[in-house]
């Protein structure tokens, strides 16, 4: 196991809680890759939030078993494995909302985890959430949470 803390990123922009939502709202689409996607435990807190069920996508970097039952991602795009994900529209009716839910949600969990501006394989800007510190990880070399855990279809 390995204890990595965050790195640099090119295309990947951190975005504080403090200013929150402030780098405007757009764009309104979330990439997941971890415990918030179909299936997994916390997919009901999204799903009230999102258009529809989304599309398979991807984002450079890599991706840990927290040993908690949740994943962890480190988001790079120098060279780089690839996370396994989906990418979800979020309802603009709700979205502050949806944000500050999610927020929330993934400030409960150890390691810090934040939301940043990440560029997914297909081209889109999409919010994500990037893990801090502090844990023990293990990495899934996949880079899919999912598939580690015999939940892929």
């Amino acid at each position: 196991m390995t204890r990595p803390g965050p790195i640099g990123h090119d295309r990947v922009m951190d975005t504080a809680k403090s200013d929150g939502l402030s780098a405007g709202l757009s764009p309104a689409l979330l990439f997941c890759y971890g415990t918030l996607l179909p299936g997994d435990v916390r997919w009901p807190l999204l799903s009230p939030f999102v258009v529809d069920e989304g599309f398979d996508d991807a984002v450079g970097g890599r991706l840990f078993d927290t040993g908690l039952g949740y994943p962890a991602a480190i988001f790079d795009t120098a060279p780089a494995p690839m996370i396994i994900g989906r990418t979800f529209t979020l309802l603009e009716t709700s979205l502050t909302h949806a944000l500050e839910v999610l927020d929330d949600e993934e400030d409960t969990v150890d390691g810090l985890y934040r939301r940043i501006m990440v560029t997914t394989a297909l081209g889109h800007r999409a919010w994500a959430y990037a893990y801090g510190t502090g844990l023990d990880l293990t990495p899934i070399d996949s880079g899919d949470w999912l598939g580690h855990r015999g939940l892929r279809l």
